[in-house]
């Protein structure tokens, strides 16, 4: 099958297309023929692997010395059920279904830049939503999962008045419509240009930070979710944290591992379903140019999701 390798760490040019041996499921394992990816922020950190010493030395420790462990990347997954294991009960050849390579902090699965993958039956793998495509599909595990997780850490009440720094990335526009589903009063913080596309999600107030003076538009929060971490900063996001109610919280994304749990993957393909949540694609690449992809996603200003079609 064709694949896409991180042959060491580094720029770029280490992804490389080959051709390799199709994996072959296990007793409990449905292989799967890939028709969408997606590119994500985490991956290109992976890539990268240019954190400060600590950091980089356990991310290593996770991932690998010099280079990943498993040299394929991509942790979502969209496509169809091509065989499955003698012991596979949930899944029938011909199932379209989607998936994320993550259930805890330490059960994590890469390989989705490719053709095929195997994967567990009991893994975040589900029937893909019938109301959308393979690549609508592979825009929802990722920003959905960390959007969920940090909103899990919320107790919002209908009404409560809710800052999201960072709304228009894939974690940012899942995390506003969670957060309106809830019932909140949504502001969103991102670029002028995003400004009609976090409104379309339902956001209720929008503050540019590039402006002069962005802070001074800044309310008071119940919760402050910075969906961006420690990448970005501004004037306005460190006056962000001071501006909460006293029983008001800060939730960054870099506070702690996320949690994908299953529960979690299960509850946004029924919000899809209802219609109560969408995806957000910004570009889509083919798997030939995904290097092209990781570019763009390294350059910080996506909107929603970047996806790539095998």
């Amino acid at each position: 099958m064709k694949a896409i390798e991180c042959l060491k760490y580094g720029d770029v040019e280490n992804l490389v297309l080959r051709n390799v041996k199709t994996p072959i499921p296990k007793d409990n394992e449905v292989l799967i023929k890939i028709f969408a990816t997606s590119v994500t922020t985490s991956d290109v950190l992976i890539r990268r692997m240019n954190e400060p010493l600590i950091p980089r030395f356990i991310l290593q420790l996770i991932f690998g010395f010099g280079r990943p462990r498993n040299p394929i990347l991509g942790m979502v997954t969209a496509g169809i059920v091509e065989s499955k294991g003698k012991d596979v009960s949930m899944f029938e050849i011909g199932d379209e279904v989607f998936a994320y390579g993550s259930i805890s902090s330490t059960k994590r699965r890469f390989g989705s830049y490719a053709e095929y993958i195997c994967l567990s039956e009991d893994w975040n793998l589900a029937l893909k939503p019938v109301n959308l495509s393979f690549e609508e599909a592979a825009a929802i595990p990722y920003g959905g999962l960390l959007a969920s997780h940090l909103l899990k850490k919320t107790s919002i009440n209908r009404g409560d008045r809710v800052l999201i720094y960072g709304a228009s990335g894939s974690i940012g526009t899942m995390a506003i419509q969670l957060a309106k589903h809830m019932g909140a009063h949504v502001t969103s913080v991102c670029s002028g240009r995003n400004f009609k596309l976090v409104k379309s999600l339902g956001s209720d107030k929008i503050i540019d930070y590039t402006l002069e003076n962005a802070e001074n538009q800044l309310e008071t929060y119940k919760y402050v979710i910075d969906a961006v971490g420690n990448s970005k900063s501004s004037k306005l996001k460190e006056k962000s944290k001071k501006v909460l109610t006293s029983n008001g919280k800060y939730i960054s994304i870099d506070h702690g591992t996320p949690s994908t749990t299953k529960k979690a993957f299960f509850n946004l393909k029924t919000l899809v379903e209802q219609e109560k949540i969408v995806p957000v694609i910004d570009r889509i690449y083919p798997l030939e140019k995904i290097a092209e992809a990781h570019r763009y996603v390294e350059m910080g200003h996506k909107r929603g999701n970047v996806v790539v079609t095998i």
